[in-house]
């Protein structure tokens, strides 16, 4: 195996060079983990929707979608230092959302922390606080983007 240095703001991390092939999310221990295969190679604490228990069904209801999706592009542009977009909306997504007459949202992301926070990041981490979005801090946001490859899929679970 061969490794590879990453920087993470002032400390550098070694890290070996892996195939990042999936992405898995574990809301309910509040963990996404980078995977290759078996091997975890990148566990995160994460932050999520106000209102994280159950599927994301509609607009402004605070969750986080559980599925199958994908990490299909990047911002540096938003109110968050950096983000990943996750492909929700899919067409069961949006099917749902037509019987039920609502919208089914969308703008859902794997971001930093909100452009221009203050607080210590790990105090922001200590709870939920995004509108449906998984967080993370920004130096781990800046990590996630070097070893994640757009297109690669996420599962996000209860």
């Amino acid at each position: 195996m061969t490794y590879s240095a990453v920087s993470r703001g002032e400390m550098m991390s070694i890290v070996p060079q892996a195939h990042i092939d999936r992405v898995e999310v574990k809301k309910s221990s509040r963990r996404m983990y980078l995977m290759d295969g078996n091997e975890v190679i990148r566990e995160y604490r994460i932050a999520l929707g106000k209102n994280p228990k159950g599927h994301k069904v509609q607009e402004g209801d605070n969750r986080t979608p559980e599925g199958k999706y994908y990490l299909d592009f990047v911002m540096d542009d938003s109110s968050f230092y950096r983000s990943m977009h996750v492909s929700y909306p899919n067409l069961r997504d949006r099917k749902r959302a037509e019987v039920l007459e609502v919208n089914p949202g969308g703008n859902i992301k794997i971001h930093g922390l909100k452009n221009g926070n203050v607080k210590d990041p790990r105090f922001v981490q200590s709870f939920d606080w995004t509108n449906g979005c998984i967080a993370i801090t920004n130096d781990e946001m800046d990590e996630f983007i070097s070893l994640v490859r757009i297109g690669t899929p996420i599962y996000i679970r209860w």
